[in-house]
């Protein structure tokens, strides 16, 4: 293969004309399954004589060939999924290490590292013995960058096992123990070398600590448990923390300075601390499933490097706080975090219990106010503002979210200690002269805590002085962020039921909101809106004549961010106005309808700008203007929740109907598909609330179906409502309309098909199929056989018995609709599968609390073997006679849990109904006021985590099982998944078993005497007993309809 022509090919990639680009795309394509394809790009990507940009563009080919198509599944494998030739492994296998030393940028040891990864979760151990040794190779040669590649390939080893269980159980440990020990070697020595501006040795310490911090995602191996591995990492995590770094070794600009390298590995030394003590050296609150293997690690973990821990972060933040040193605020967040995990056991609680005063005033205080960059983004950027101080999301990882969990941590947990000299502080700073940013700080506390305020039997009685003195002043402040507060504040406290003693106070604070909706500020209106939604319940009668301008306001406002904050504000409105709002409701729907396709239509403008050749992947994940989608989805939320409001009226049901279809079909026709869930939820709520399809409704069957066979084969779940509804509620144009029944029938059998589609889909398949032959009987006739085709084949597919269920419940459908053609249609097709279809069946009935689950599986099988006592015995394949006086039989041994099935389903109806209404906050949940002071605390969180912990185990033992375990043995513990769908509507709910059973038996008897006698006569006690209660239940139920 010419290389040169290859790397000209390569650099059209990067070509300003379309054009060009586009055609040497084509060309790539064309030869890029060639063998030698991968070993010539390798050799380029090695050549310093080539230009940067091609050596750039080929590592990112080789990392994505390599990812599609190292090793092909061939079911699965798409048509241009070729296998890479054995030649080109072996390539690929003895250049990558050396590549990476010789790595001409970061971009491209990104890509070849990535590269890497797929390479050891493909071949490593048994097809690549030496990789380890190589690895060794590198990390102790004396050239420094050898010793960079070893540690990128150590990092990229451990990333390949880390999240696959038996893997990381079985492989890793054998990694770790034979890199690790030169790592921690490696990073020692790199980190008592004086820190200089030169980003090699701290670019080598943040990798190899991240390589240890990734090994610890789901184990820690007996060899890092072991003071011989322990002991050195530990000793190397402080040495970092404690690192001294010089002005002249970091930037002097912050936000570079939080971006260095050293700072990046500071980073991680805190964050692998932070791990080992919270998954494994924190004895009190290690899970249960954990103990066996970790509980002696924990028990000395806590005793001998928390405390040190402890100390060694005290000081950090001591020096912080005097300004003796800088911490980037990740390392600030994972102080923080380490603090907050400190307050739940007893013996790092002892630790921190005197400082928490300390804490709070001059490390947690100072996050919380309003300082000069927060001031800056108000005024630069209020949106921005607005989003990262109210949507929690965007906080994350930072100090003011750690600051806030910790002082919520104590609040909580140790309620008795913590949380009275907190509000003392509170009151201190807003009694004192402190600046309006520091009052702020102390209102931003208030707030927070607001939840367990307003729960303490000793505080919240003395709450609404509280507003009156330190914040209704606010409202009138200069400051507008203290007018934000003030708002934010009064939100808090009422949302968690404040009740007021004095209406006067009421009026003063809801005319002071009503005030603060037209503040100059946006930041202002937004938290006079939330507040606004809070109290709406206290002064419904003032709101309730102005709701429909006070939610077009609402809109106004949220047009203004283009943020979703304020839709929940609008959706509890509308919940709470529902009779108010009906006359204006179409109105309010073509506004927010309007809205949405402003914010999609923008969005789809940015989602098809191009990308700039230069632009960094950082900043392309990070700055991606994901706010017109969310805002979009929370439009459509909201567009929702008037649906339901409005259902009792269906007349404006209809004209709400017709302003929505616009949009559905906008969204589904531009291919919006981070908006398809919002959308379908949309059309299932409104075909079956009216339960029929409008012809405006038709076309998104239409596209929902050209989708389906396109861009959108993996939406099959979020589609099957809203297909049920087409299907169920507008049987008769399905009936008049071939096209339309072909169009579901080639989405049962793409589902069923489709290498790219798992046992889920197939079950979303199987239940369309299983709506078509409810509704449509008798006009699938010429379908019926593609359909039990595909059934038949699929009788023992799939990995999972939820699937096997589904597809015989497609067969016992097709036997309901038509018995005889379906019979002899499954004998014609495969002799004898007759009979493995019933044999299947009869196991599945024999067991059938086990293996038909569901009352509906009872229910369809009852009705269907009744269909079978009405077939004429000559028309019987030959295969079944023998056993088909077992039907009768088989029917009462259903009947038999039948009662029982109907009455659990009820009691879950009623769960759910009681679920529904429950609303109430357990004080509990919020307040620790019980036990004693400083002993270990177990709560709900702590609870929470022993269920996940649980259910983890659980799933990897079966997992784990599969492989041994026989199918009758894995089914079995699969079948206790399978719940009642209570959102699951059937044609055959209104069909009564019983006096269909009795009508059924009653023409089998009338027609073949002999074959019902030679059926009753097999009967034993126990199933005659259960026959008369049938036949008992089926006459009083016939005298109840008459």
């Amino acid at each position: 293969m010419d290389l040169q022509a290859l790397a000209d090919l390569f650099a059209t990639t990067y070509n300003a004309d379309p054009n060009i680009q586009k055609a040497g795309e084509l060309q790539i394509r064309k030869i890029g399954a060639q063998e030698g394809m991968v070993t010539a790009l390798l050799q380029i990507i090695a050549s310093d004589s080539v230009d940067l940009a091609t050596r750039q563009a080929c590592s990112v080919y080789l990392k994505n060939r390599v990812h599609t198509s190292y090793i092909v599944d061939t079911p699965r494998a798409r048509p241009e999924q070729v296998p890479i030739a054995p030649s080109d492994r072996d390539a690929l296998k003895s250049s990558i290490l050396r590549l990476l030393a010789g790595s001409p940028s970061r971009t491209v040891t990104v890509q070849l590292g990535a590269t890497l990864k797929d390479l050891i979760s493909h071949d490593f151990p048994d097809r690549w013995p030496g990789f380890l040794d190589s690895i060794n190779g590198l990390l102790n040669s004396s050239d420094i960058r050898e010793v960079g590649a070893g540690c990128v390939a150590a990092l990229e080893c451990v990333r390949a096992f880390r999240r696959v269980y038996r893997q990381s159980k079985d492989i890793l440990p054998g990694v770790v123990e034979r890199l690790f020990p030169t790592l921690v070697t490696i990073a020692t020595g790199m980190a008592s070398t004086p820190p200089s501006s030169a980003q090699e040795i701290p670019s080598m310490l943040h990798l190899i600590l991240k390589t240890y911090k990734t090994s610890l995602v789901v184990n820690l191996s007996i060899h890092q448990q072991s003071s011989e591995s322990l002991v050195p990492w530990g000793r190397l995590l402080f040495q970092v923390v404690n690192l001294a770094l010089p002005n002249d070794a970091v930037p002097e600009d912050e936000e570079d300075r939080e971006k260095c390298e050293w700072w990046k590995a500071k980073k991680w030394a805190y964050g692998t601390l932070d791990r080992l003590f919270h998954r494994f050296g924190n004895p009190s609150q290690l899970p249960t499933t954990m103990q066996k293997d970790y509980s002696t690690f924990a028990n000395h973990f806590v005793t001998n490097f928390a405390p040190e821990i402890f100390k060694v972060y005290l000081q950090q933040v001591e020096l912080y706080v005097s300004k003796q040193a800088w911490l980037s605020k990740k390392c600030q967040y994972q102080i923080f975090q380490f603090f907050t995990e400190c307050i739940k056991p007893k013996s790092t609680w002892i630790l921190l219990k005197p400082h928490v005063d300390s804490l709070v005033a001059n490390f947690v205080f100072p996050h919380l106010c309003f300082n000069p960059s927060v001031q800056q983004l108000w005024e630069s950027d209020p949106i921005e503002y607005i989003r990262t101080s109210i949507d929690e999301y965007e906080n994350i990882s930072s100090p003011v979210s750690g600051a806030t969990s910790f002082i919520l941590s104590l609040a909580s947990v140790r309620t008795k200690i913590a949380f009275l000299p907190m509000l003392r502080f509170v009151n201190n700073v807003l009694g004192s002269n402190a600046t309006s940013s520091q009052k702020f700080g102390a209102l931003n506390i208030a707030s927070a805590l607001g939840p367990f305020i307003m729960r303490h039997p000793e505080v919240k009685g003395s709450m609404e002085q509280f507003m009156l003195q330190h914040v209704f002043p606010e409202f009138t402040s200069s400051e507008p962020y203290m007018r934000s507060i003030a708002c934010e504040v009064l939100g808090t406290v009422v949302k968690h039921n404040l009740e007021w003693s004095n209406p006067e106070n009421l009026a003063l604070h809801s005319n002071a909101v009503a005030t603060a909706l037209d503040d100059p500020e946006l930041p202002v209106r937004v938290q006079a809106a939330l507040a606004l939604t809070q109290m709406v319940c206290t002064v419904r009668t003032v709101v309730a004549p102005r709701v429909g301008e006070v939610i077009r306001r609402l809109l106004k406002l949220s047009d203004e961010m283009d943020l979703d904050v304020l839709n929940s504000s609008m959706e509890s409105m509308v919940e709470l106005f529902q009779d108010e709002l009906l006359p204006v409701a179409t109105e309010l729907t073509a506004r927010l309808c309007e809205s949405y396709m402003r914010l999609a239509r923008e969005g789809l403008a940015h989602a098809n700008e191009p990308i700039s050749e230069n632009i960094d992947v950082d900043s392309l994940l990070s700055e991606g203007d994901d706010d017109k989608v969310y805002g979009a989805m929370g439009v459509a939320k909201t567009i929702g929740t008037i649906v339901s409001s409005v259902d009792s009226n269906l007349e404006t049901l209809r004209q709400v109907q017709e302003v929505i279809i616009p949009i559905i079909r906008f969204t589904l026709e531009s291919k919006l598909i981070d908006l398809f869930d919002n959308m379908y939820d949309l059309v299932d709520s409104l075909t079956f609330k009216l339960a029929s399809i409008s012809p405006n409704m038709w076309p998104v069957f239409e596209v929902t179906c050209q989708l389906f066979k396109s861009d959108a084969v993996d939406f099959l779940d979020e589609m099957l409502p809203s297909l049920d509804n087409f299907v169920s509620y507008g049987s008769e144009v399905f009936k008049a309309r071939p096209d339309y029944r072909q169009k579901v029938l080639d989405i049962y059998q793409t589902s069923m098909t489709s290498p790219q589609l798992g046992d889920n889909d197939k079950i979303n398949g199987c239940k369309l199929v299983e709506s078509i032959l409810l509704n449509l009987a008798g006009h699938m006739d010429d379908h019926l056989q593609d359909i039990i085709k595909i059934a038949i084949d699929n009788m023992d597919g799939g990995n999972t018995y939820s699937f096997r269920l589904a597809n015989l419940l497609v067969l016992i459908n097709a036997v309901f609709y038509n018995p005889t053609a379906a019979l002899h249609l499954m004998e014609n097709y495969k002799p004898g599968s007759a009979r493995l279809f019933f044999d299947k069946w009869f196991a599945a009935i024999n067991m059938n609390e086990k293996k038909l689950p569901r009352l509906h599986d009872k229910k369809l099988s009852i009705l269907a073997l009744c269909k079978l006592m009405e077939v004429d015995g000559a028309m019987v394949p030959a295969g079944l006679q023998e056993g088909w006086p077992g039907i009768v039989a088989g029917a009462l041994t259903i009947f038999k849990d039948l009662p029982q099935a109907i009455a659990k389903r009820k009691a879950l109806e009623q769960s759910l109904a009681e679920s529904d209404d429950d609303d109430e906050d357990d004080d509990a949940r919020y307040l620790n006021l019980e036990g004693e002071d400083d002993e270990d605390v177990w709560d709900e969180d702590s609870a929470y985590l022993e269920m996940l912990a649980s259910e983890s185990a659980r799933l990897r033992a079966r997992s784990e099982e599969t492989g041994d375990a026989g199918d009758d043995e894995s089914e079995l513990s699969e079948e206790s998944d399978i719940e009642e769908e209570l959102g699951f509507f059937s044609l055959i709910d209104a069909i009564n078993p019983y006096t269909t059973f009795k009508q059924a038996l009653t023409t089998f008897q009338t027609n073949n005497s002999a074959l019902y006698q030679a059926s009753t006569t097999i009967l034993s006690v126990e199933q005659q007993t259960v026959l008369m209660e049938v036949m008992t239940t089926a006459e009083a139920q016939d005298s109840t309809q008459l």
